[in-house]
């Protein structure tokens, strides 16, 4: 038997490759994000600006750099926050997970599925490695008549291998990574495109293999309800855009919850 002071430095070693890999792989990102910024620069004059592209679940409304526009729009509208009326407090956001963002210690709303093999969904493909012309990120909140669920790590990611952390898993390989993906059960929603264009909630979930529309959201049914940063979007769930930065929540049936926003600037995302 494997002493404890062996189990200890086990633990310690692994934890060390993990924080190494995921330092590895934030210096790619930052390398490739700068060339693909170049790109685009070289680009601007040939018309090749946005490039936005149309998808299979609705064409949501964004800003340059996919923050979501706040007034009224093809895909759908926004109002205050006080058209809902009175909101129930949220609850204790959890501890910070892998990637300094809260995971709520709650049951998933739904695993990620197997069918997801890395065929293409809504025209986003899934590639050998993460692509970061179009590199943002959005933070989503579920609660299911008042109690939270949990968005689970590894969406998007067919095959996903999770690494051990102080924090909780990380899943940082696959076979393949969809430009929609998530790593840890935080909520946050990768978003990294060889193509800048408009990617929606809907999509999301077409990668996750679950319903998603007025009335219900994966297994969960009752009316949705959307609240983007804060004010309350009026069109099809489906059709809400994944903002950089953004804070996404959806209310499956009553109680609505206060909206939860989470420090971006502790993330690093």
């Amino acid at each position: 038997m494997p002493s404890a002071r062996s189990s200890r430095e086990a633990r310690r070693q692994a934890l060390e490759e993990a924080r190494r890999a995921q330092a590895r792989r934030r210096q790619r990102l930052r390398l490739a994000a700068w060339g693909g910024a170049v790109v685009v620069l070289a680009g601007a004059g040939a018309g090749l600006g946005l490039g936005l592209a149309g998808s299979g679940s609705g064409s949501g409304s964004a800003l340059p750099g996919g923050s979501p526009v706040a007034g009224t729009g093809a895909a759908g509208s926004t109002e205050p926050l006080s058209a809902l009326g009175a909101l129930t407090a949220a609850p204790a956001p959890g501890s910070l997970g892998p990637e300094r963002v809260p995971v709520p210690p709650v049951p998933v709303l739904a695993t990620p599925s197997a069918a997801t093999a890395g065929q293409a969904i809504d025209g986003i493909g899934c590639s050998a490695s993460e692509q970061t012309l179009f590199h943002i990120h959005t933070h989503l909140t579920i609660f299911v008549d008042g109690k939270q669920q949990q968005v689970p790590a590894g969406i998007g990611i067919p095959g996903a291998v999770a690494a051990p952390t102080q924090a909780g898993p990380f899943v940082g390989s696959g076979r393949c990574f969809y430009w929609l993906h998530t790593h840890a059960g935080d909520g946050i929603i990768h978003i990294e495109s060889p193509v800048k264009r408009a990617y929606t909630l809907g999509d999301f979930f077409d990668e996750w293999r679950q319903p998603l529309g007025p009335d219900q959201a994966g297994p969960a049914r009752g009316k949705v309800t959307v609240i983007v940063n804060g004010r309350v979007f009026t069109g099809n769930p489906r059709d809400a855009p994944l903002g950089s930065r953004e804070n996404l929540q959806l209310d499956v049936g009553t109680p609505l919850i206060a909206p939860e926003t989470i420090d971006w600037t502790i993330t690093g995302l």
